[in-house]
């Protein structure tokens, strides 16, 4: 039986600690297959973590037949905010089983145009602010403000405030602040360290507060917002639940989708040709018209570049999953129980699959007569039952925020002037990413 590599430097007794980077683990993890490949496993102090970053290996963890979602200790870590949410809940729970069947119908097509004139109108209002103040602005939180509003509003008709370039309000920061702890809190051994977990219970208060007040405002009789709330009091979930969704949507719907705004308006910025190819798109669909929910699906250059943009830069970076029986990932036998992190950043950059311009941003492979990949070489909203429910609500939103952006503005990237960085938060975002807006000249 082969043996899986691991790491260099085993210790005696505490195992393979050298090296952990507790800040950037998904990132140190993709550093790591560079070195020793596309499977490998760290322990430590007795706790194995295997890690998978081929899509031939992928596709076999992927297998339903003989491997199921994983509840990993990260996820663990965030049931002490989102408790039960659809994302941390176990699938065989009556929790989960309720939540999803009550929240179908709230990403329907007919729900996602309720929800679109709330994206158009926040679409237009950055755009609007950055062009009466133009200059220099931050990717990450300019981006979290937009996806914040959006997911505020059609979640449970709250605004976060009217300026999208006022970040002024708490709750987004004290939802950055927690997420990192939680991922941070899930490495053995190193992860916790003293003094950081009372900033954590009072971001997670502030969090849940917001939430709480929102959910018993409407229970006592506040204005209906036919929204997700709205939604999920008329099925009858208990009022606790309803708050662990609504804060694991918030968590979600802003996380995911900033990200992802922020790594595709770096790789836009330094391609004006690209972008010129939008408006063009963008001009002929629309007639030079409004953005309307039935031409938005039709841009299929601005699609293709978000689904590239997902490929390199996944938002959440990686799938727990488990042996259900006996079973092998290529030469390795796995025992029931024993479980592998698929590292989608590798995955999705597997020259095997995507060929010698695996790490390059190119559009185009997303376009009518592209690339052809096997399924498992692309999951950036999961897989099998429990992929993202929201994801073609993100894929909207985001769809109508960069085709407002390239109507009415132009950018360029400041900084970094070298390679992009990531940030980790159990999702990855673009570290120091700086964006210089102007009105479209």
């Amino acid at each position: 039986m082969a043996t899986i590599p691991h790491p260099p430097y085993r210790v005696p007794l505490l195992g393979d600690i050298i090296g952990i980077d507790r800040v950037n683990p998904n990132t140190a993890t993709l550093a790591m297959m560079e070195r020793l490949g596309p499977i490998y496993r760290r322990s430590i102090m007795g706790t194995d973590l295997t890690f998978v970053g081929s899509a031939s290996l992928a596709e076999q963890a992927f297998d339903e037949a003989s491997w199921k979602r994983y509840e990993g200790r990260p996820i663990q870590q965030l049931e002490s905010l989102v408790g039960d949410g659809l994302f941390t809940a176990v699938t065989e729970s009556d929790s989960w089983q309720k939540s999803h069947e009550a929240l179908m119908p709230a990403f329907s097509k007919d729900a996602m145009s309720r929800y679109f004139g709330v994206m158009l109108e926040t679409a237009q209002s950055l755009v609007e602010s950055l062009k009466a103040a133009p200059g220099n602005r931050e990717a990450q939180p300019l981006f979290a403000r937009v996806a914040h509003e959006v997911i505020g509003r059609a979640g449970f008709s709250y605004s976060f405030g009217p300026d999208m370039l006022d970040n002024s309000h708490a709750f987004p920061a004290a939802m950055a602040r927690a997420l990192q702890h939680v991922q941070k809190a899930a490495i053995p051994l190193v992860g916790k360290r003293p003094g950081e977990k009372a900033q954590y219970e009072r971001d997670r208060d502030l969090l849940l507060g917001t939430v709480r007040e929102v959910v018993e405002g409407r229970s006592a009789g506040s204005a209906s917002g036919n929204d997700l709330l709205d939604t999920m009091l008329e099925a009858g979930l208990p009022q606790q639940l309803i708050e662990n969704q609504l804060l694991t949507f918030l968590i979600a719907g802003q996380e995911t989708t900033a990200s992802t705004l922020a790594f595709l308006a770096y790789e836009l910025g330094r391609r004006p040709e690209l972008v010129a190819r939008m408006r063009e798109e963008v001009a002929a669909t629309t007639d030079e018209g409004p953005i309307t929910f039935e031409n938005a699906p039709r841009m299929r250059l601005v699609r293709a570049a978000i689904s590239e943009s997902l490929r390199l830069y996944p938002s959440a970076p990686g799938i727990f999953r488990v042996a259900k029986e006996a079973t092998a990932l290529g030469d390795y036998q796995f025992s029931p129980g024993e479980w592998v992190f698929v590292l989608l950043l590798a995955v999705h950059r597997d020259p095997e699959v995507w060929g010698a311009s695996a790490a390059e941003f190119a559009p185009d492979r997303f376009m009518p007569g592209g690339a052809s990949y096997p399924a498992a070489a692309y999951k950036p909203f999961g897989t099998g039952i429990r992929s993202c429910i929201g994801r073609q609500f993100a894929q909207l939103e985001i769809t109508v925020v960069i085709a407002e952006m390239v109507r009415g503005l132009d950018w360029s990237v400041v900084e970094p002037e070298g390679a992009l960085e990531f940030d980790e938060t159990l999702t990855i975002r673009p570290r120091g990413l700086w964006l210089d807006f102007a009105p479209r000249a």
